[in-house]
């Protein structure tokens, strides 16, 4: 029975930083044309602003759920199977909420680099 050799995968900077750290030659990384550069940072604005708006969607989610049950004190009677709404919408229903934002920050993230 043979071995598979195991490979390191690592990005082309961090073979620049760890040729330079030990004294070798290092190839400078690669220069971006106008275009490409362009392109980057059209890429790069546009993912902050959807991280910006996921964060504030985020945000919303945390401190609107406990904003609500204050500003609404009847959901604090209210109890499904004994168990308070206020309890359940704090402890159970941002985590789905939240993982939904997740993933649609992650589909748009990866639709925005396509």
């Amino acid at each position: 029975m043979t071995r598979q050799r195991r490979v390191t995968v690592t990005s082309p900077q961090t073979a620049v930083v760890l040729t330079a750290r030990r004294g070798g030659v290092s190839v400078p990384p690669r220069r971006l044309s106008a275009a490409e550069r362009e392109r980057a940072e059209r890429i790069r604005r546009r993912q902050l602003r959807l991280a910006a708006c996921t964060l504030a969607g985020g945000a919303a989610l945390l401190v609107g759920l406990p904003a609500l049950l204050h500003v609404a004190p009847v959901l604090l009677a209210l109890r499904i199977a004994d168990v308070p709404v206020a309890w359940l919408a704090v402890a159970v229903l941002p985590y789905p909420l939240l993982a939904t934002l997740a993933w649609w920050q992650l589909g748009r993230a990866e639709r925005t680099e396509r």
